[in-house]
């Protein structure tokens, strides 16, 4: 029911196909729409020049879907069984009725950011902390203050790199001695002049002024000496968790958990079932690209049933 989802069932329904969405009930920690629900202002989807409520975006997509035809479900899928045509789905809680049958298949259930869970970190969630920094990096709260990233693998250099553009020093907190992330990103981090590394560090609490985060509680997990550090931004870089529990052992997956599909295409091990945006893509992870495969997806989707289906 994210991007994905939405510009999947939008090509879909133009194409007559007349989509099922299942958008899941809190599937994988979130409401409908998925990771943009958790996010304040979009300001890097184009056509929305004055940016867009996460929310309010993801309820027009939503609208967009049903208006061309799209049915949607607000229930979770639980369990499929794809070994055989037609494929066959389970939803939450009603395992044991006769299930919902699909000729194909579009899985598109997203990604969550992987969390610290911090005193105070939902208190200032999308208030001062966040998971991206190129979604939000950004945003004039951010931008001429002392920003933190926690992380040391590639990701956590990219983003402090990128954050170097907006913010007046940016502090990237490793739990290590050593970073994580490849030699010539390890040396562009070490090497700029609006980076600090804190090694051996962790965060231990976030804290604010009730409305906006302006600090935090350190800890050096090697000294435990324990203080303050004043930043206006925290970015979390630990990961991502795809939500493949579902197709595990059914569809080939990386090592990380993500779906594998074909060189520049949506199409997965079984012929029939596609994966659209950030439950197969571990590198950009960004509305647009998102909403992009969602359209390969369908565009796939629509030939391969074409091509098996009379009608």
């Amino acid at each position: 029911s994210g991007p994905a989802g939405h510009t999947a069932a939008l090509y879909l329904s133009r194409a007559t196909l007349k989509p099922v969405m299942f958008e899941g009930f809190l599937a994988n920690g979130f409401a409908a729409g998925g990771q943009l629900t958790t996010t304040t202002d979009v300001e890097n989807y184009p056509g929305f020049p004055e940016g867009i409520m996460g929310t309010v975006m993801m309820d027009k997509f939503r609208e967009q879907s049903i208006k061309f035809g799209t049915t949607i479900y607000t229930e979770t899928i639980s369990k499929i069984d794809i070994s055989t045509r037609p494929f066959k789905l389970w939803r939450e809680s009603k395992e044991d009725q006769e299930p919902d049958t699909a000729d194909a298949l579009i899985i598109a259930t997203g990604a969550a950011a992987k969390r610290l869970n911090l005193p105070g970190e939902d208190k200032y969630w999308q208030k001062g902390i966040s998971a991206c920094a190129v979604c939000d990096g950004a945003v004039p709260i951010f931008r001429n203050k002392p920003l933190a990233v926690v992380g040391g693998g590639d990701s956590a250099a990219e983003e402090s790199l990128f954050l170097t553009k907006y913010a007046s020093h940016v502090y990237v907190l490793v739990r290590r001695d050593k970073l994580r992330a490849s030699k010539v990103m390890a040396n562009r981090l070490l090497t700029n002049p609006k980076v600090t590394v804190l090694w051996n560090t962790e965060v231990i609490e976030c804290k604010g002024n009730g409305e906006l985060l302006n600090s935090l509680v350190i800890k050096n997990n090697q000294t435990k000496e324990i203080k303050e550090l004043s930043v206006n931004g925290l970015f979390f870089a630990i990961g991502h968790a795809p939500a493949t529990d579902l197709v595990k052992g059914k569809l080939d997956l990386d090592e990380d958990g993500y779906i594998l599909t074909k060189p520049d295409s949506t199409c997965t091990n079984i012929e029939g079932v596609f994966a659209a945006g950030d439950v197969k893509d571990k590198k950009y992870r960004q509305a647009i690209t998102s909403a992009g495969s969602g359209c390969m997806a369908a565009l796939e989707c629509e030939r391969w049933l074409s091509e098996h289906f009379a009608e």
